[in-house]
């Protein structure tokens, strides 16, 4: 592609670095304003310096891109509210026989979480969960951490709805979710074990300390302590974990017999206990009257007895009769209560199953998982505000300003530039040409963050494999996933997935821990470099 005019290049060089410094460093001190109106921002550059004009950029945002994410956000939120991930943290403490069980247990979980729920989701949930594991073993975090971060970049390779950056590629690409996943889940199982090697062999010494058996009482509450978690939703956003305040509230309605609903039938077996008790009271006044008349005839007077009221052998009588009428009612309502919330999750899970059967099937997968994300809030039957307020619309409206300024680069030319120069020793049809494809994407994936690169490389490599074959076409783009994520994994600042796992490890109460850069990229570059080779020899 033939290089644009100078101003055009050298406009639209200043609106991508400007995008690009923000999206990496979000609260530079001299434009603190954040990736989302960071690259907003770029965007309108972009049409100011009128390197695209206002069609063009609409045209530049991807819809089919931003509907997929979308239903897979809102399927996401009714999974969280469905105990999904509850479940799945407490298979990391279930019969746990060791650091280093702990360890490969938490290297699979993510792995397969990350591949259906989207890595970003997982660290989410589970960083603050495997800190108190870690706490209760007396174990150090960073290689719990690591192995959270990195199997959970991992893992999310294997689907297209793993990741930000594989919905890119299936949909620019035109891969099902089928071929998606033939493709790469070989490198992903084999990326997932060759992740848990390496930690187990660099921290085996720190995995092999015995749990300290001094201080039972403070292990009996780091136990308690986990058996308590609390899971917090996810949103599959890239910076902040979902505010579940709204949803507690309506939670406590659903539970707790002090609901409207509950009141009411407590009100209806309180009228019900009043008739038995004036029933009792008509029972008792006659016994007492007939009472009364004897002891007249034997010469007692009757007002004694009227004076003294109710004996407290009646009150015995009839206070457990009411207690229990209304114990009974409260206890029917709860069952009922809970056995209708049981059959709701499970139509969560069957819908959420529908949708990934679909998707396998050939279906659209952006009106599959937005026809899923609908049949969930119809389901509920209930107004699905809260729920829908649990979206990152901030990472959507993040996608549309990315589409477009990275649009706008491409239509300066320099990407074209630099990949004509590169073109000729990244082929995919020889090793060679892999190797140098997958280095390119490795360093540019740190660079410039993995979904801009994939953005900027995917026209240019799928259209250089497809003058080789159709089928290296599809390869061009499964490496190009396989690449951009394990990428993530070489440092701290590779993936949004690790940024999480820090800041949550970082703000966690009572047992906070801070994930270093330089302890991250001392295990993330041999791993990367060592996981990204071999899994390129299982991309199919």
């Amino acid at each position: 592609m033939a290089l644009a005019s100078v101003p055009k290049l050298v406009l639209g060089s200043v609106a991508f670095a400007i995008f690009w410094m923000l999206a990496v460093f979000p609260a530079v001190p001299f434009l603190p304003i954040g990736r989302t109106a960071g690259s907003l921002l770029g965007a309108m550059l972009m049409v100011i310096f009128q390197v695209l004009s206002p069609d063009q950029a609409y045209e530049a945002i991807d819809l089919p891109i931003l509907g997929l994410l979308f239903g897979t956000m809102v399927v996401s939120v009714y999974l969280e509210r469905a105990d999904m991930f509850k479940y799945i943290g407490k298979l990391l403490s279930w019969k746990s026989r060791g650091a280093k069980d702990l360890l490969c247990r938490i290297c699979v979980i993510s792995a397969v979480s990350s591949a259906l729920f989207t890595n970003d989701t997982a660290c989410v949930v589970l960083t603050e969960f495997i800190l108190k594991i870690a706490k209760q073993h007396n174990l150090p975090p960073h290689p719990l951490l690591l192995a959270l971060a990195t199997s959970a970049n991992i893992g999310s390779a294997a689907t297209p709805i793993g990741n930000p950056q594989n919905l890119v590629i299936a949909v620019q690409g035109k891969i099902s979710f089928g071929q998606f996943l033939i493709g790469v889940l070989p490198a992903m199982l084999v990326g997932v074990l060759v992740n848990a090697l390496i930690l187990m062999a660099m921290y085996w010494r720190v995995l092999s300390i015995e749990k300290d058996e001094e201080n039972p009482v403070a292990n009996y509450a780091a136990e308690e302590e986990v058996n308590s978690h609390q899971f917090s939703p996810a949103t599959m956003s890239h910076f902040n974990s979902l505010n579940s305040q709204e949803w507690n509230v309506r939670m406590e309605n659903f539970n707790i017999p002090n609901s409207p609903q509950v009141q009411s039938l407590r009100n209806r077996s309180m009228a019900s206990d009043g008739e038995i008790d004036r029933a009792l009271s008509n029972t008792l006044d006659s016994s007492r009257n007939s009472n009364a008349s004897k002891e007249e005839t034997n010469g007692m007077a009757s007002q004694t007895k009227e004076e003294t009221g109710p004996s407290k052998t009646d009150a015995i009588v009839v206070k457990p009769i009411e207690s229990n009428a209304l114990n009974t009612l409260e206890v029917k309502e709860s069952s009922n209560k809970k056995w209708k919330y049981i059959l709701w999750k499970s139509c969560v899970y069957m819908i959420t199953l529908g949708m990934l059967i679909g998707m396998l099937l050939g279906l659209n997968m952006s009106w599959a998982a937005i026809s899923a994300a609908l049949a969930l809030v119809v389901l509920d039957f209930q107004d699905a505000r809260p729920s829908l307020e649990k979206v990152s619309y901030s990472l959507l409206i993040f996608f549309c300003g990315m589409f477009i300024t990275v649009d706008g680069f491409n239509k300066t030319g320099i990407p074209g530039a630099l990949w004509s120069v590169m073109e000729p020793y990244s082929r995919v049809d020889r090793a060679s040409g892999v190797a140098v494809l997958a280095l390119v994407i490795l360093i540019l994936s740190n660079v410039a963050s993995n979904v801009p690169t994939v953005l900027l490389l995917g026209g240019p490599v799928a259209a250089s494999a497809a003058a080789i074959s159709k089928d290296d076409e599809k390869k061009a783009w499964l490496i190009l996933a396989w690449a951009s994520t394990v990428a993530g994994n070489m440092s701290l600042l590779g993936s949004a997935a690790n940024l999480i796992v820090c800041e949550q490890a970082r703000r966690a109460p009572n047992i906070a821990y801070t994930l270093t850069f330089w302890n991250h990229l001392k295990f993330g570059l041999p791993s990367t470099l060592i996981i990204t080779a071999i899994g390129l020899t299982f991309i199919r």
